[in-house]
């Protein structure tokens, strides 16, 4: 199987809900089997249920367990629709359809219905123990995980857990795409992009239009030392690219490669993902942090946890080296261009929106310019530009926005948890 195709399969199962009640319900058929061969076998006694207590037992646990499949994804679907109109519906795919928790605790109840079904065919002028007793303790066990998932879901729907596991998962593509610290920045002599030669051929996109989700560099490092030349990417990965815009620019003996070869080593799809989008969970911490300061939800205090998240990413990405636009062979030539983001992008997407939706909120204010003095005060000097920009486009709209003196003072003081602590009232970074 292709890297293309395993790409998408793999993506389509860790998505997937239906995916682990199916395979729950081919195992059921497996042990089944056995644990009646072996019933059959050790003719064990058991707890000594007669024909009607096996039968009895066996109808509830068929019931509840039915019962539990009903309400968990009826609660799903509720889960879903308060989370998209609550957050934003780019939190459904990257969160709550690829939760191991409710896929498995589903698949489990799935297993457990079906044993009972096929339980309560078989009691008929014997009871078999063995089989009984299974049944009976895979109902105590539906009894619990149910409980359990109440409680997990109810914890999960949280606005501090939902953007917590958004931005974990923004670090872990950080520390992908960029595994680099800063202090290991490589030599300046290494060619750039911009020392490339001129391009010698452009692929098109052909098809459909979409947005690139991954790209496979290692064969593109391949084909390109193979062919003595530079492939270079033309958009980024969670850019949209219609049909007809250039895919790639082959440079030198590039020129020459198949198209194939190439085209195979780019996924495209409808929504863009987190698995090589450094941004994209930049993306839903914003986003979720505007429709917490919108005039329908109002809630501030939502907009806080999401800006902490968003400082932890951001943090990381300032620490890392964001040079990653150039790919290099074995013997250090420049081989492949494939375009990230830079720092000034991570800075613009975390801060902008933001601040023109809730710099007239005091706790957004505080909490923005807190963001800012830490990121100052614990990165790099060259990450303080676009930083130092930050804070005086919030300073000239704080300016604007509040017109009684006292309120303008309150609302620039750094403050983490936005209005509450005090403030920072040291440390001035610029």
């Amino acid at each position: 199987m292709i890297w293309k195709q395993r790409y998408r399969l793999t993506s389509y199962l860790r998505s997937s809900l239906w995916i682990i009640p199916i395979g729950a319900a081919i195992i059921e058929q497996v042990s089944a089997g056995i644990i009646h061969t072996l019933d059959a076998r050790l003719g064990w006694a058991g707890i000594g249920l007669g024909l009607d207590g096996a039968k009895a037992l066996a109808n509830a646990v068929l019931t509840f367990s039915l019962s539990f499949i009903v309400f968990t994804f009826g609660s799903l679907l509720v889960a879903i629709q308060v989370a998209s109109g609550q957050y934003t519906p780019r939190i459904i795919a990257t969160t709550l359809l690829r939760d191991n928790v409710i896929r498995f605790t589903v698949g489990l109840f799935v297993f457990t219905l079906l044993f009972a079904i096929k339980t309560l065919n078989r009691i008929e002028t014997t009871v078999p123990q063995l089989v009984v007793f299974v049944t009976g303790l895979l109902g105590i066990l539906c009894l619990v995980a149910f409980l359990f998932l109440i409680d997990y879901a109810a914890r999960m729907l949280r606005p501090v857990s939902l953007v917590k596991r958004v931005g974990d998962a923004g670090l872990r593509v950080i520390e992908s795409v960029y595994p680099e610290m800063l202090t290991d920045t490589p030599d300046t002599a290494l060619p750039t992009p911009q020392d490339a030669s001129p391009v010698g051929r452009t692929i098109l996109q052909r098809g459909t239009s979409g947005i690139i989700l991954a790209v496979n560099i290692p064969p593109l490092i391949v084909e390109a030392k193979k062919a003595n030349g530079v492939i270079e990417l033309a958009p980024q990965v969670g850019d949209f690219v219609g049909a007809g815009e250039p895919l790639f620019l082959l440079h030198d003996g590039a020129a020459a490669i198949e198209d194939h070869a190439l085209r195979g080593c780019v996924i495209f799809g409808s929504e863009r993902t987190m698995e090589q989008d450094p941004l994209f969970a930049l993306r839903i911490l914003v986003d979720i942090a505007i429709k917490a300061l919108s005039a329908a939800i109002n809630d501030p205090t939502t907009a806080v946890l999401a800006i902490d998240q968003l400082h932890r990413v951001v943090r990381s990405a300032g620490r890392r080296n964001l040079r990653a636009d150039s790919v290099f062979d074995s013997a250090g030539k420049l081989r492949v261009i494939f375009r990230t983001p830079d720092w000034e992008d991570f800075v613009h997407l975390a801060f902008t929106e933001i601040r023109s939706y809730g710099a007239s909120n005091i706790q957004i204010a505080r909490r923005l310019r807190a963001m800012l003095f830490n990121l100052a005060n614990t990165l790099p000097a060259e990450r303080q530009a676009a930083l130092r920009l930050e804070y005086d486009l919030l300073d000239r709209m704080l300016e604007k926005l509040y017109v009684l003196p006292e309120d303008r003072a309150l609302a620039r003081i750094p403050d983490s948890q936005g209005l509450g602590n005090g403030g920072i009232t040291t440390g001035y970074p610029f």
